[in-house]
């Protein structure tokens, strides 16, 4: 059975749960925070989701998200190349940085929705679905492609004047991607996953 109340994960209030519309989110009555929301299909839209994010995941980190032209000459850049090359040059920090931001906090995001909400598909519960949860809040804070898309749209800007860009496949998977993982995450409703753990599912 469903406890009928509920802890603010930003303040600590404790408070009585209501039932929300679809589509609609219980605030947090001091801070106003998101407690949770009610998503019509939370499960079936976050597991679609998530699956479409990671073959766009593998198309945006196989292929190049850049070509430069330079006269007769066209130079590629796909992000694991970028991040290789920043290591190469001594860029050390920012290279870990761009790897952690933008390759491995979204490929975790990814498979950790996967791990949960592919079995609640299929009506049962993941082992270590709890720890996955946790994991999967603290990743998401590194999840940083947003600003990694700024930089190369910054880059493009400057460099159009002295060469011809043409954007990659890459790049618009990666522009996609970003939608998509904030679609999941929207989509994403942990109150049915602690409820079917209640339930035991």
């Amino acid at each position: 059975m469903k406890t009928p109340l509920i802890t603010c994960h930003d303040c600590d209030l404790l408070q009585r749960r209501i039932s929300v519309p679809p589509g609609s989110a219980a605030r947090c009555a001091r801070c106003g925070a998101v407690l949770y929301r009610h998503v019509p299909n939370a499960v079936e839209r976050t597991a679609a989701l998530a699956l479409a994010g990671l073959v766009l995941f593998f198309i945006a980190n196989a292929f190049p998200l850049l070509s430069i032209r330079v006269g007769p000459e066209v130079v590629s850049a796909a992000l694991p190349g970028a991040v290789l090359t920043l290591w190469a040059e001594g860029e050390h920090a920012l290279s870990a940085l761009v790897a952690l931001t933008c390759i491995v906090a979204p490929a975790l995001v990814l498979l950790f929705l996967l791990r949960v909400f592919l079995p609640l598909r299929r009506g049962r519960v993941a082992r270590g679905t709890v720890p996955m949860l946790r994991a999967l809040e603290a990743v998401q804070q590194w999840n940083m492609m947003e600003v990694f898309l700024l930089g190369i749209l910054v880059t493009v800007v400057k460099l159009v004047k002295m060469a011809t860009v043409i954007p990659g496949p890459g790049v618009w998977a990666f522009f996609v991607l970003i939608f998509l993982l904030a679609a999941a995450t929207w989509a994403m409703d942990t109150e049915v996953v602690w409820d079917r753990l209640e339930d035991g599912a």
